[in-house]
């Protein structure tokens, strides 16, 4: 495997990690989005910001690892990319803004009213990020994002059928991993009546998720037709069994004693997603337009990036895990007023009298 491969694998990688790492934050701010008022949404709420707030933004380091690897090693790419569906990145990039200044406002804001803005800005933004990053995408897979330096349409390029249903995809992809981590984080923290609330959501949104594959399918047959070709074939069909199998697996299984497993398996379903659709378009960058080898920098480059990218991975993956680790052991306390010395407490309303509180609902 030349070292153009091994950069355009170690780009894959970086991509499904942030898929599934900051998929599971975008998901969080789905369902705070849709929680319902102030006080039916205060429990889910709570939740949400309780499991959030020791490790949220901290996957955005994957972002920032794709974008070195395509400026450094595929500079052709990036280019036609950037400044042909500039639109869609500024508006995902503004949103990313948004939603970490949201979130971190939110809290130490006195004012009602204030508080509101701030939770609308960070739920919003959690939506419509994840869209328009995934129109990109969609633009990439459907052949409209040309080769060269703003050499396709700025508005065409991410908004048309196959971008609209990667961003769809996207946003159900995200939903679908914030409930299941919140499923766990409510069993986690002993909040019984929640493991059924996001419980319930988690499996609506595999359902739903699975729909939204199905009809991206049918619009990929018509609009994106060599990755639609190349989805039924090798490692691209095996990968998107893979992530059908894993979507209903999870749906079965979550709301158990093993919360692990249906994390595992949820991640599974959303970066195996991403590896279908990648090796769909194989050799192609940009399918029919761009291969690897075409878009890589020169061979002395790409054996630099690919020593780079070892030691950074060396470097992030275990930071990474032992943030998640000391999170999930209760090591890491959020602002929430509780003493260090404790293990954390989240402190969740109390639901009222008429609510039922049994996990199986």
């Amino acid at each position: 495997m030349t070292a153009a491969n091994l950069d355009a694998l170690a780009l894959v990688l970086v991509m499904a990690a942030y898929a599934c790492g900051g998929g599971t934050d975008y998901g969080a701010g789905f369902w705070d989005l849709v929680a319902g008022g102030a006080d039916r949404g205060a429990r889910p709420r709570a939740l949400i910001d309780y499991a959030m707030a020791p490790v949220w933004e901290a996957n955005n380091v994957w972002l920032v690892f794709a974008l070195v690897l395509t400026w450094t090693g595929f500079p052709v790419l990036f280019e036609s990319v950037f400044s042909t569906a500039w639109i869609a990145l500024t508006l995902a990039a503004l949103g990313l803004v948004l939603r970490g200044a949201g979130f971190a406002f939110r809290k130490p804001t006195r004012r009602l009213a204030q508080q509101r803005r701030a939770g609308a800005t960070y739920a919003i933004s959690s939506a419509l990020t994840p869209f328009f990053f995934g129109t990109v995408l969609g633009g990439i897979a459907s052949g409209r994002i040309p080769v060269g330096n703003r050499a396709g349409d700025p508005v065409t390029s991410w908004w048309n059928p196959t971008s609209i249903a990667f961003g769809v995809m996207a946003v159900a992809g995200t939903a679908f991993l914030g409930a299941v981590y919140l499923t766990g984080d409510a069993g986690r923290f002993g909040v019984p009546d929640l493991v059924g609330y996001f419980r319930r959501r988690a499996v609506a949104s595999a359902a739903a998720l699975l729909v939204v594959e199905a009809a991206s399918l049918a619009v990929w047959r018509w609009d994106a037709a060599y990755v639609f070709r190349g989805l039924g074939r090798g490692w691209a069909l095996g990968f998107a069994v893979l992530t059908v199998v894993a979507t209903v697996g999870t749906a079965a299984l979550v709301g158990h004693r093993l919360r692990w497993i249906t994390r595992i398996t949820a991640v599974v379903a959303v970066g195996s997603a991403v590896f279908a659709w990648a090796l769909a378009q194989r050799p192609y960058l940009l399918p029919t337009a761009l291969t690897i080898e075409q878009a890589a920098a020169d061979p002395q480059t790409q054996r630099w990036l690919v020593a780079a990218a070892l030691v950074a991975l060396a470097l992030v993956v275990p930071a990474l895990a032992l943030l998640y680790r000391l999170d999930l052991t209760a090591q890491l306390v959020a602002e929430h007023g509780d003493e260090p010395a404790e293990p954390p407490e989240p402190r969740i309303p109390e639901p009222p009298p008429h609510q039922h509180s049994d996990p199986r609902e």
